[in-house]
């Protein structure tokens, strides 16, 4: 059987590299959102602040 070269790799070369950039592409996504997630996660378990009466110049114009 002769093997199908495209560019000087063999076929099965590019599907190695194929099925390793694919790899790395959602292992980068997983890791990404984990992140994303973990970070959201953070902020909504922190304490929220009394909102602070806001500086007007309205007391000094009475």
């Amino acid at each position: 059987m002769s093997d199908v070269v495209v560019a000087g790799l063999t076929l099965n070369n590019v599907l190695a590299i194929l099925a390793a950039s694919l790899l790395v592409f959602v292992s980068g996504g997983v890791i990404y959102l984990s992140t994303v997630e973990w970070r959201d996660r953070r902020r909504r378990q922190q304490p929220v602040a009394a909102p602070s009466k806001p500086r007007t110049k309205s007391k000094a114009l009475r």
